[in-house]
């Protein structure tokens, strides 16, 4: 019905008001229009109106969330918080405090701030990032986010997130009623990683001597060295992770390459995943169509790196570089050698490696893992925009053990009341 309830007697006064010749061209103008359209639906065309927007119809807006972090030590759990931040809305905008804020809430950060830039920024769920962002969320900022950046939602996890004085961090984006919360990821911390590589460190000055299978074992299956109080020495969780096929389908993308796609594949520990791996693979996609990332068995890193090696095990390195937006593909537990039935088997036209690796003398060990690729002609090296390795990480630990050492024995006991006090976790 119209809407002076008429039954469209609107519509012809309009057109009784109208002189003969523009009644005339209003007609045929509109059949024109009408004939436009039937033919193009009977050839099978977008109609003419398509894309054309009604009045009175605005299109709606995307809603922006907004979810802030250190993320210093970035690992598959800042992810999946970051993917399910994404899922709470359209666009995911994402705030990485400063070093300096970091040093005052909770002592010196491992990465710097332009590491960590390029780490959040190249998760696949983020849309935008705003450096420098404040520890705790100020009535200035929280208003800037709002009228700024459009920000209709504060996300944060269900773990209290407690300023130096007591008082929470998103006290006030509760207030305002714009505020969010999601399941913190069950299995590991930074504080869970930095004791890791600090247990590495007690373990190599107290003296202790383990088998190379056992120290493989203790990192990668959740185990620690055991003090005589039952629990692992310091209070140091090794690893919570049990891997589920619901998860690794929740990072991955779920699509194939194209039958003429050009395949490139890269292959590694990628350990502590960290901004010297995100730089090489975002070099590596763009040499074609699909990025093949092969991931090492933990006996693999294991053996070429050491019974420290690696601090993260093979699942938990999957997800991290699963979460990649250059990362098309993850081959989890990948041959250290590259025969020329994988090459056929998944349609690799180019392997690549960086110039900055833990291992630079593939070409001299008894065999070479790609001699192959290289007979063939499709091995290619890149050169590495970062100077960094797992080891560079580690060592920054290993020379300022003391401070993270006190850093995470605060920690420590908030980590250790979660998981005593925690219930039976749902959703995602």
């Amino acid at each position: 019905m119209a809407p002076n309830g008429d039954g469209g007697g609107g519509c012809r006064d309009v057109l009784e008001k109208l002189t003969p010749s523009r009644y005339a061209a209003a007609v045929l103008l509109g059949g024109i229009v009408i004939g436009a359209s039937v033919l193009a639906l009977h050839l099978g065309y977008a109609s003419p109106l398509a894309g054309l927007r009604l009045p009175g119809r605005r299109k709606k807006r995307p809603v922006r969330v907004y979810m802030d972090g250190c993320f210093d030590m970035m690992h598959y759990g800042h992810c999946n918080a970051l993917r399910q931040a994404h899922a709470l809305g359209d666009e995911l905008v994402v705030g990485v405090v400063s070093d300096a804020e970091i040093t005052a809430n909770k002592g010196p950060p491992v990465t710097p701030i332009n590491e960590r830039l390029i780490m959040v920024g190249a998760v696949k769920w983020v849309d935008e990032v705003i450096p420098d962002a404040p520890y705790a969320i100020t009535e200035e900022f929280m208003n800037r986010l709002f009228n700024e950046y459009n920000i209709d939602y504060i996300i944060h996890g269900d773990d209290p997130c407690l300023l130096p004085d007591g008082t929470d961090a998103y006290a006030l984006a509760k207030k305002a009623g714009r505020y969010k919360q999601i399941k913190r990821t069950e299995g590991v911390s930074s504080t869970d990683i930095v004791g890791r590589m600090l247990l590495c460190v007690r373990e190599r000055s107290s003296g202790d001597h383990h088998t190379h299978s056992s120290l493989q074992r203790q990192f990668s299956h959740g185990h620690g060295p055991i003090d005589d109080g039952g629990s692992p020495r310091g209070g140091t969780r090794i690893s919570h992770f049990l891997p589920t096929s619901r998860r690794i389908v929740q990072f991955s993308n779920g699509k194939s390459p194209d039958p003429n796609a050009r395949i490139i594949y890269i292959d590694g520990a990628f350990d502590l995943f960290h901004a010297g791996h995100v730089e090489i693979l975002r070099l590596a996609k763009a040499l074609g169509d699909f990025l093949l990332v092969g991931i090492h068995t933990d006996q693999t890193d294991s053996s070429n790196r050491g019974a420290h090696r690696p601090i993260m095990n093979l699942h938990e390195r999957s997800l991290s570089v699963l979460a990649c937006r250059y990362v098309d593909e993850v081959i989890i537990g990948a041959p250290k050698e590259i025969s020329k039935d994988m090459i056929t088997t998944f349609n690799i036209s180019l392997v690549v490696h960086g110039t900055i690796a833990e291992n630079m003398d593939y070409i001299k060990e008894k065999s070479n893992p790609y001699a192959v690729p290289m007979d063939m002609g499709i091995f290619q090296i890149i050169e590495s925009p970062l100077d960094i390795t797992t080891s560079t990480i580690i060592r920054r630990i290993v020379a300022n053990h003391e401070a993270y050492q006190k850093r995470n024995e605060r920690k420590e006991e908030s980590e250790r009341k979660y998981y005593e006090n925690k219930t039976h976790v749902s959703g995602d």
